[in-house]
């Protein structure tokens, strides 16, 4: 799993096992492989390259995938039937039917010699879905007791059964704006909140902010980089501030909009992951809305590598042709059965 906030690779070697008509899971082993400066610059750059920039990157990352898992399984001594890849998005315009994850299958199997499943998104966009996010049916099947599950990555989505069907959709953008005004203090990420802290709400951000038009929609909806590039950065150059005042503002955007849609949705008892879920801050002031809310932080392995826990079980559901995506979270035609599967004999 390779999120929008570029921090890394997650490995994650799952086991599942069903018993009567119920999954269960096991994280047997899991590790975060850190992108080099030099592929973090060719990933940041490559929607504004040339063709065939995109198409050697594309083999050329699904061979570092490749070797990841390669070095992943030698180091830990682990056996593993299958790898589920979800790639590295650099482009998800899912209303002009364009979602692209780079990092080619064919490379990752004949790499690491494991079969491979990848380009999970491409069938549910086809059909005319948002392609995203995909997480629900995993959150569906294996994390039935909480009342909605959410994910605080590069973007924030939000997971629950609202009447007789799964609801899922992006709440707004975290990592991927934190983490970039966090680099103009010289750090990679806001750990624990501490710059935010330091910073005052600029009260005139945070309204332009929760006035955009995408908070109105009705899901499904989700969100992606180019909007990040193409509204949320050219507005909040429009307001000159401080870094920590920016980062301020953002978590309170941030956790306003995450608060409302839990309360709106009375969701008593909601499971957190993914880097945001480590941000103190962040989650100190999200509890400030959402107070009869019981927020739950599982055990680190989960928090870190859900994600990963849950794409592997969407290779899973491929292998045995059950759908994988859902009509009701993507907004496609139908429930489908994604992803591409390379096979090594």
């Amino acid at each position: 799993m390779s999120g929008t906030s570029l921090d890394g690779v997650d490995l994650a070697l799952c086991r599942f096992t069903q018993k009567e008509q119920t999954w269960h899971y096991e994280i047997i082993q899991a590790e975060t492989y850190s992108y080099s400066d030099v592929w973090v610059k060719r990933l940041q750059n490559l929607a504004i390259s040339d063709a065939f920039s995109f198409a050697s990157t594309h083999i050329a990352y699904g061979h570092l995938l490749g070797d990841m898992v390669k070095q992943f399984i030698q180091t830990h001594q682990l056996h593993a039937d299958y790898v589920a890849s979800h790639g590295h998005t650099i482009f998800h315009q899912p209303e002009n039917q364009i979602t692209v994850q780079i990092g080619d299958g064919a490379s990752i199997a004949a790499t690491c010699g494991i079969p491979t499943i990848c380009d999970f998104r491409s069938l549910d966009v086809a059909l005319s879905g948002q392609g995203a996010p995909l997480v629900p049916i995993g959150d569906k099947l294996l994390f039935s007791e909480y009342d909605a599950c959410l994910n605080l990555g590069g973007f924030g989505n939000i997971s629950f059964d609202f009447g007789n069907q799964r609801l899922a959709f992006d709440t707004s953008p975290v990592n991927i704006l934190l983490n970039h005004f966090a680099l103009q203090k010289g750090v990679a990420f806001d750990k624990n909140g501490l710059i935010a802290r330091k910073g005052q709400v600029n009260n005139d951000v945070l309204s332009a902010l929760n006035k955009l038009e995408y908070y109105k929609k009705t899901p499904p909806k989700s969100l992606g980089k180019e909007w990040i590039d193409r509204i949320i950065l050219p507005l909040l150059k429009t307001y000159p501030d401080t870094t920590e005042n920016i980062l301020r503002t953002l978590v309170e955007h941030i956790t306003y909009q995450i608060g409302t849609i839990i309360n709106n949705h009375q969701l008593k008892n909601v499971l957190l992951s993914g880097g945001g879920a480590k941000n103190v801050f962040l989650v100190e002031r999200l509890s400030s809305y959402v107070s009869s809310t019981l927020l739950t932080l599982p055990d680190e392995k989960i928090i870190d590598y859900k994600e990963a826990l849950i794409f592997a079980f969407l290779g899973l559901l491929r292998i045995h042709h059950q759908n994988n995506c859902l009509q009701s979270v993507t907004g496609a035609t139908k429930d489908n059965c994604g992803g591409c599967i390379y096979y090594i004999n």
